[in-house]
């Protein structure tokens, strides 16, 4: 870099700057250099995050077109929504947000230039759900009159992903003033390791607004995380209209953090034009106090406020009602029901609840079975695949639903145990996957494996994937962003890359994933520095790629 801004500084002093012909001549010498030498990027490493399943790549650059065309020929994909067209047009928007384009391309020689880039999609349909193909194949020629990068893949949502990998190798180049695809030729095979990359995040702890979360959303496609868990209600707050039983948002901490029923169908829509689902959950019966202040007899007693009344057909029919109107919503095949943290212990204290319990001939711990299967069968009734948390396996792995994906969050070994009983699991465990956790530093993000001991192919297949989760008792607007990342595109790339790409030793990846955290950075997301515990600040004064 410092031989073309020498060379460019004495050209500029040479013959000094002024007028649309001299900066044409100038912009040849800048690409003369750029292309034939290869100065000006790093080419001892790919800075691509998550690294992809196969990648060859050159030493060349090329400039993008001012006018960068999408162009479809061959494509079965219409494109009715337009969510490659947009995703297009955002990827466009990254890559030239960082700075002001000066570059005036038109005069550049096409064999030097990016004109755009090619998508072809072999499906016609832009369903979205679990298990969807999100392969692709991308392709960045260096030689033609008419150079357009090519991308192939079997559905839209592999189209997305390599259009992110596309903005990866793009960057302002300060000598001419314009945008640059680098380390050229560049051929890349890709597809994820699992099928499950997610991300929780927490609305009831703290009221996160729209464009929060639509901006955690938009991050997420950056680290190519395809599920947003919405933990939406819990103890502390209700803010989610649900028209069958409107008393609920009543729970909500005031009626400025509420989300309509408008506002979670445009959530699902948002997340969906991006290639993500959104996994919503009802934690019960245990995480549900906030339920009972629109309909207080959902409350064993004004003592006993949770878990939820076991004995009341209220509570059933109201959870039916939920999840009628939760189907409107959320088209992922899974819902998550909860089930965790359960303190039987007030069923038992409470009058009317101790004489059901003994009509029905259970103690308190057979109640809390028959409260998570009788939920799991409404939620089989309304066509979902159930998630729960770990306790429930834990207590009565033998009578779930065969449908039943076990979250595991509690320690290691979960997960082994749970596939050799044949059910599905997703992995989260607490001292790795916590982001609320904030001595949880990215290294144990990278190394947490969620196949760990899990040797048999069958069994493995049973992993769906894992997922970061960022409990707001401490989050809001203020800090939710430095509290996801860059740990969880540690965890991103251990989800998305092929076991054996993943570097044995952290340390291997942290020059690539500070200069991520630095994309992300650039891309108005606000990650905090590698170094040092969760959301921390910058220690010192100093360049974003040394912290």
């Amino acid at each position: 870099m410092l031989i073309i801004d020498t060379a460019w500084n004495t050209l500029m002093k040479d013959i000094g700057m002024g007028g649309p012909r001299l900066r044409t001549i100038v912009l040849w010498f800048s690409v003369y250099i750029l292309v034939e030498s290869a100065f000006g990027v790093d080419i001892k490493h790919l800075n691509i995050w998550p690294m992809p399943k196969s990648v060859s790549y050159g030493y060349k650059s090329l400039f993008l077109s001012n006018d960068l065309e999408l162009k479809t020929e061959g494509s079965k994909f219409s494109d009715g929504s337009n969510i490659l067209k947009d995703a297009f047009f955002r990827t466009i928007d990254v890559v030239r947000a960082t700075h002001v384009i000066e570059a005036n391309t038109s005069k550049i020689d096409p064999s030097f230039l990016l004109k755009g880039i090619h998508v072809v999609v072999y499906s016609p349909s832009d369903k979205l759900q679990h298990g969807v193909d999100e392969s692709y194949k991308l392709h960045i020629p260096t030689q033609g009159n008419r150079l357009y990068a090519q991308i192939e893949a079997q559905t839209v949502y592999g189209a997305l992903h390599a259009l992110q990998t596309f903005s990866q190798v793009c960057y302002f180049n300060i000598s001419s003033r314009g945008i640059m695809a680098h380390q050229l030729p560049l051929t890349v095979s890709d597809q994820p390791r699992f099928s499950y990359r997610g991300l929780l995040i927490d609305t009831s702890r703290h009221y996160q607004t729209l464009p929060v979360i639509k901006k955690v959303i938009d991050s997420m496609t950056y680290a190519k995380l395809n599920v947003l868990h919405w933990h939406i209600v819990d103890s502390q707050s209700f803010p989610l209209e649900i028209p069958s039983y409107p008393k609920l948002w009543d729970g909500a901490y005031s009626s400025s953090e509420r989300y309509t029923f408008a506002d979670a169908i445009e959530i699902v829509s948002y997340a969906k034009k991006r290639g993500i689902n959104v996994l919503a959950e009802i934690d019960v019966p245990g995480h549900a106090l906030s339920w009972g202040v629109g309909y207080p007899s959902l409350w064993p007693s004004t003592d006993c406020r949770e878990p939820l009344d076991v004995s009341n057909e209220f509570t059933f029919k109201l959870i039916d009602g939920i999840l009628s109107d939760f189907s409107k919503i959320f088209k992922y095949k899974f819902i998550h029901l909860g089930g965790d943290e359960v303190d039987t212990s007030c069923w038992q204290l409470t009058p009317h609840v101790r004489k059901w319990l003994q009509k029905n001939g259970m103690n308190a711990s057979e109640a809390y079975q028959y409260f998570v299967l009788r939920a799991q069968k409404i939620a089989l009734s309304h066509g979902y695949e159930i998630i729960n948390w770990e306790e429930t396996f834990n207590n009565f792995g033998s009578k779930l639903s065969r449908k039943t994906v076990v979250h595991n969050w509690l320690g290691s070994g979960v997960a082994e145990r749970v596939v050799k009983d044949g059910l599905r699991c997703i992995v989260s465990n607490q001292d790795k996957w916590y982001l609320d956790h904030l001595d949880a530093l990215w290294q144990g993000f990278y190394t947490n494996e969620p196949l760990t001991n899990i040797t048999n192919p069958n069994e493995q297949a049973l992993v769906l994937g894992g997922e970061v989760c960022m409990w707001a008792e401490h989050i809001d607007a203020s800090d939710i962003e430095q509290t996801i990342w860059p740990r969880a595109a540690a965890a991103a790339e251990r989800l998305w890359t092929p076991y054996d790409k993943i570097a044995k030793d952290p340390e291997e990846v942290r020059d690539r994933l500070t200069y991520f955290r630095c994309l992300l950075n650039q891309r108005g997301v606000a990650a905090a520095p590698l170094d040092g515990f969760g959301r921390a600040a910058p220690e010192e004064p100093g360049s974003c790629y040394m912290q």
